[in-house]
């Protein structure tokens, strides 16, 4: 979408006379209005009459018409239900909801509402673009052809990103997860970054942003914030601002990107109001609206033509280690690629305990050269081995010789590692990461080179192939 098609949806969303309704009954989450002509999707303030007040209440007492119940409005609150009584009038204030944009939102924390939310002055200079707005054209997007580093050797190195992907991060709680996407915005080539924290805890958000993204990855950011104890219209909401503002910036020629922590809470708010408004549970209880909006709202990153591009990173939280749970198997069908924090890595102190062998990038082989790619495969040939093997290892069971990428993978393991690890402060040089991996590939290829023997020093052709073989020796 361009800017002066934006503008073009915020005039339709404009409407030209005030419409009115009631307050007809309250039921649950929603409030029932009757005589209000309105979409769904509306935006709505209720008054109470010959009552004055104040700012914080005014603002608390907006609301999205959700849906219908014969001709009454069926309205879902952004705050709480406190003060709302019969025959209060709701008046209609947009019928298309739009959110303000501008460069005044970097280096702010701002609400669902794009309301600044850090005591810093009001943003001003901003325009409007519709909060939904059309879907971005197939035949307008660009092709990924440009890496986009992000500061991280196991990241650049093993799991490239292409300026335009959408990458998910699944992982459990407590493993990392804020951690890893602080460095990614701090470390990354992004012009702007936009980060949607979505159902946090509300320690949680000064923490991450003071901590994991710190002054300098705050200056060029935007983030949106609507903790957990939220309604969940606003942690909804706060989502699509995001993507707006991102969208924004993106169509001034930017090349943004987009964190969101977490998509598994955005699936619960939807969760939420489509059980509210009547529809029926689905798999394990998400309704059907669930799996609709999640594909809607990860469609808008992307790189367009002659513009500039979103390159998302998504959070999904599992739960037990579950990856094929419904919300994480959606949203893995959906997007570009996965990383997988692993738990096991996080305990044994490898940060970022990124999985490599349960991760993959699938633009990576686009925006990598043939000795990078190489490399890569070359690379992951020998983790693999090891992984397969590491039983043995462990135990003293493995007979050297038996397998030539094992046993590469064993001399080459200490300085994998170092490559791997990497300190929360410490940014990596996209080339010197590229350098990096061609010098592991040709050291892995002379040991792969050599001719293999056993640990008695006899030929390992003389050996039996297998691994197990050699164990059962072993023993």
């Amino acid at each position: 979408m361009t800017l002066l098609s934006a503008a073009i949806d915020t005039l339709d969303s404009i409407q030209p006379r005030e419409l009115c309704g009631t307050v007809a009954a309250v039921r649950g989450l929603t409030i029932l209005v009757d005589d209000l002509p309105l979409p769904v999707g509306a935006l709505v303030r209720f008054e109470s009459p010959g009552r004055c007040m104040h700012e914080a209440a005014h603002e608390a007492l907006r609301g999205e018409v959700v849906g219908f119940d014969g001709a009454r409005c069926i309205v879902m609150l952004f705050g709480h239900s406190t003060g709302i009584a019969p025959g209060m009038r709701v008046i209609g204030e947009q019928s298309a909801q739009t959110v303000g944009v501008g460069d005044a939102m970097l280096g702010r924390v701002l609400d669902g509402f794009a309301r600044p939310i850090d005591h810093g002055p009001p943003l001003l200079d901003l325009m409007l673009r519709p909060l939904q707005p059309r879907a971005t054209q197939a035949m307008r997007r660009s092709r990924i052809r440009d890496p986009l580093p992000t500061g991280l050797r196991a990241v650049d190195g093993f799991l490239t990103i292409g300026r335009g992907q959408r990458m998910g991060i699944f992982s459990a709680a407590g493993v990392g997860k804020s951690t890893l996407m602080g460095q990614i915005a701090r470390g990354s080539t992004a012009d702007v970054n936009v980060i949607a924290l979505i159902g946090e805890r509300g320690r949680e958000v000064r923490e991450f942003i003071e901590e994991s993204l710190g002054p300098r990855g705050l200056i060029r950011s935007v983030v949106v914030v609507a903790t957990g104890d939220e309604s969940p219209l606003m942690r909804v909401r706060a989502a699509l601002t995001a993507s707006t503002i991102a969208e924004h910036f993106r169509d001034e020629g930017r090349h943004v990107l987009l964190m969101m922590d977490s998509v598994t809470r955005f699936a619960q708010a939807q969760r939420q109001i489509g059980l509210t408004v009547g529809e029926p549970p689905a798999t394990r209880g998400f309704t059907p609206s669930v799996f609709a909006s999640l594909p809607v709202l990860l469609e808008r990153a992307g790189a367009v033509e002659g513009g500039g591009s979103i390159t998302g990173f998504y959070a999904v939280l599992v739960e037990g280690d579950d990856l094929d749970e419904p919300v994480s198997d959606t949203v893995r069908g959906v997007l570009d690629g996965h990383m997988v924090l692993s738990r096991r890595l996080a305990s044994q102190g490898h940060f970022p305990p990124i999985d490599l062998l349960s991760s993959i990038s699938r633009l990576a082989t686009d925006v990598c050269d043939r000795h990078h790619v190489e490399s890569r495969r070359t690379l992951l040939r020998l983790l693999s081995a090891y992984a397969e093997n590491e039983e043995l290892i462990t135990i003293g069971a493995y007979a050297r010789g038996s397998n030539a990428e094992c046993d590469a993978a064993i001399a080459l393991r200490p300085r994998l590692l170092q490559f791997l690890r990497q300190g929360v402060e410490e940014r990596a040089d996209y080339p010197a990461t590229c350098r990096t991996m061609i010098e592991l590939c040709g050291a892995a290829e002379q040991l792969l080179s050599r001719p293999a023997t056993g640990a008695s020093g006899v030929a390992a052709s003389a050996q039996p192939a297998s691994v197990n073989g050699a164990a059962r020796r072993g023993r």
